[in-house]
């Protein structure tokens, strides 16, 4: 059995092409009845890291992104089956390209207008 707390909170996510895709932030378990809960799945998310620093700072990232689509502001969950391996970084059956397209539009529209980048 692993310390999940150890283990798997902010560890470098790859993705199956070996791609970053952040930290994990968070850590779903599904609650049984009679029987021990189970980790349903992992997640990451700013609004979850900003949670888990303080509440204050959890309200003013809120704020920021008020009015953004909730599909930008909701974590990101990759279910349990999908994590490969647990080492210096957790490994994932998981595309980044197809789970973050906001990335790649900020990649496309604003980082590589900036001289340099």
């Amino acid at each position: 059995m692993i310390d999940l707390g150890r283990q798997v909170l902010d560890q470098q996510l790859v993705d199956r092409n070996d791609l970053n895709m952040g930290k994990v932030d968070g850590i779903a378990l599904e609650l049984r009845e009679g029987r021990p809960a189970r980790v349903a799945a992992i997640l990451t998310g700013g609004h979850l890291l900003s949670r888990r620093l303080h509440p204050r700072i959890e309200r003013w990232v809120r704020k920021l992104t008020r009015g953004l689509a909730p599909s930008r502001v909701q974590p990101l969950r990759i279910p349990w089956p999908q994590v490969k391996k647990i080492g210096i970084d957790v490994k994932v059956d998981f595309a980044a390209a197809d789970a973050m397209p906001w990335e790649h539009w900020v990649r496309d529209r604003i980082v590589r207008r900036i001289p340099g980048a």
